[in-house]
């Protein structure tokens, strides 16, 4: 399920190595409901849950927080804005931006993340593996 960097088709290569961003309402995520966890698509590591995400309406999916604090954040000013850019821990690759506003209820952050980074991997499939752990998400 894992990439390799050699792999990855052009959309991919684009936002996780030159910090691009996929079209809003044209990804994979944006709308996805189905119950598991979202993983890094070169590193499989543990990135989000589905009892995190929520429709923002801006077009890509929408988490208002990670998985045991598994991105790191980087101040970006590209293109004249000002934002702070979420980054995979293990493989260093471009995930999107992170805001202040979300959810209050929820903590108030919006992790605004390209689909084209992740990979799916449903609840039922996480038995077993070493994503065995995030079933307590669920619970």
């Amino acid at each position: 399920m894992n990439k390799n960097v050699s792999e990855l088709n052009e959309m991919e290569y684009h936002v996780m190595k030159e910090n691009g961003t996929e079209p809003p309402f044209q990804n994979e995520y944006d709308q996805h409901t189905e119950v598991g966890i979202y993983v890094d698509k070169l590193s499989g590591q543990a990135l989000f849950s589905s009892t995190d995400k929520y429709d923002a309406g801006c077009g890509w999916p929408s988490f208002t927080r990670t998985i045991d604090e598994s991105v790191s954040e980087h101040f970006d000013d590209s293109f004249g804005m000002r934002r702070i850019e979420v980054r995979s821990d293990t493989s260093d690759s471009h995930l999107g931006h992170v805001f202040n506003d979300g959810p209050v209820e929820a903590g108030g952050m919006r992790y605004c993340i390209n689909s084209a980074a992740l990979n799916f991997i449903p609840k039922e499939d996480l038995k077993g593996t070493e994503y065995e752990k995030y079933l307590t998400l669920f619970e």
